[in-house]
């Protein structure tokens, strides 16, 4: 009978960029996770994050590049989207990047003000205002607009939140809006149009009747978002090619127009078998929106994205132990672990996302096919099928076993609701952060304890 190692190279191929497995254990960018299991027990949530500097650097390569291959003459701002996970830890090493942010809710601007305060970015540092703008996040930009910050953009998500803006901003220089389009939804989605944005044929008669003429406002931004992520796909191309001919069509009208917000999207790597050729579709992107403005005679727009799940999924895990095994019939064998799918990663039970499934020890042992339970007394806390095949394998073992979900840095405490109440009381479980120090050692820091019983009875007002 094979080993667990061997099944696993001759099913997807291992060890593969980021992983290695050695003395039996397995290692995450070169971190050993049984120390780490040893040191700080389970249910462990961590985080390493030299990996968010790492993809964005990789992105901001990748449009540079295809930016001087196609000679393109607009530039590229990357704009991290700060609703995959607010954790200052996360924000401040995206932001040693050199980059900018985009926000989508109202609690979003103070934050930025500390960021500021504490010199993590600047009053220069582009901050695109997605969303729909209640009372309280539009309050918060025209104050931070009054307070020198030169480069937010309140992106408009309906017409009537023009009027918001309209009767208080009154400032020395002209504010800059953008505007969103509604995208069409995917063929099998249950909607023909986002909610979100403002319809495609309203958008030229929008500014040419409510803002063409006011002189506090420019528009330099269209922003769209489509719904599939970015895939080398028919809808994508056909989406792609609706915006920026609109774009085009709307530059010609208004010569402030600089700028295009192609969304989010940019997937990250789910899966041991994940195959996206990131360097042919940034590429692409930048060819065909060449291409159309060279069609309508156009200069193209800088190019601004939105990356959230790219950005920070590919930083975290959390590591479990097998508290148990239980044999249900005689095909069904459950591992039943020491936290809960549906309370430590919500989108395993919310959207069916697959994440990197890999045990921690025991590689040498035989394997078998398993169900994994949480701990809940919920009949959906469960996982049994990876993105890459319809069954999870574990290595047969009576030893103890501890196994790892990895890539799942984005949503998933938010999510959760770090720090309150969850699905049977659950508590929050430890959160470790890993730095590297200059001399390549690792530096660990306990970012949050796991939650104790009289924190969850505060909570419940006992």
């Amino acid at each position: 009978m094979q080993s667990y190692s061997e099944f696993l190279d001759l099913s997807v191929g291992f060890p593969q960029e980021g992983f290695d497995v050695i003395d039996d254990e397995l290692y995450f960018q070169d971190l050993n996770l049984m120390e780490m299991i040893e040191t700080y027990g389970t249910p462990l949530r961590f985080t390493y994050l030299p990996m968010v500097s790492k993809k964005i650097q990789q992105a901001k390569i990748l449009f540079q590049t295809a930016i001087l291959k196609n000679n393109y003459r607009g530039d590229y701002k990357y704009c991290y989207c700060t609703k995959s996970s607010h954790f200052r830890h996360i924000v401040e090493e995206a932001l040693k990047n050199n980059i900018h942010l985009e926000t989508s809710s109202a609690f979003d601007m103070p934050m930025v003000d500390a960021l500021e305060k504490k010199g993590a970015l600047t009053k220069d540092t582009t901050i695109i205002c997605n969303g729909f703008k209640t009372y309280q996040y539009k309050q918060y930009i025209i104050d931070m607009l009054h307070d020198g910050y030169t480069n937010i953009i309140p992106v408009l998500d309906n017409k009537e939140e023009f009027n918001l803006f309209d009767d208080e901003v009154d400032i020395d220089t002209p504010c800059n809006l953008g505007i969103r389009i509604a995208a069409e939804e995917q063929p099998d989605s249950q909607f023909y149009t986002s909610r979100l944005g403002v319809r495609m044929e309203d958008v030229i008669d929008f500014y040419n009747n409510k803002i063409v003429h006011n002189p506090n406002f420019r528009v330099k931004l269209l922003h769209f978002f489509i719904n599939s992520g970015i895939t080398d796909s028919p809808y994508y191309w056909n989406e792609l090619e609706k915006y920026v001919t609109l774009y085009c069509k709307f530059k010609k009208i208004n010569p402030d127009l600089d700028t295009l917000d192609i969304g989010g999207g940019m997937p990250f790597k789910d899966s041991l078998v994940f195959d996206f050729d990131y360097e042919y579709m940034v590429n692409e992107i930048v060819k065909r929106i060449k291409e159309i403005c060279a069609i309508h005679e156009v200069m193209e727009p800088d190019i601004i994205t939105e990356f959230g799940k790219y950005t920070v999924a590919e930083a975290s895990g959390i590591l479990y132990k097998v508290l148990g095994r239980k044999q249900q019939n005689d095909r069904e064998r459950w591992l039943m672990l020491d936290g809960s799918f549906i309370t430590n990663l919500p989108d395993v039970w919310a959207l069916n996302q697959k994440y990197i499934l890999l045990p921690i020890n025991n590689w040498d042992a035989e394997y078998e096919r398993v169900n994994l339970g949480g701990i809940t007394c919920d009949g959906q806390d469960y996982y049994n099928q990876e993105a890459h095949m319809n069954s999870v394998f574990m290595p047969k073992t009576r030893k103890v076993q501890y196994l790892g979900f990895f890539h799942t840095g984005a949503y998933q405490e938010v999510l959760s609701g770090y720090g309150g109440i969850h699905h049977c009381l659950l508590p929050s479980p430890k959160h470790v952060l890993i730095r590297r120090n200059r001399d390549e050692s690792f530096n660990f820091e306990v970012f949050g304890e796991e939650q104790n019983s009289k924190q969850v009875l505060k909570i419940l007002g006992y």
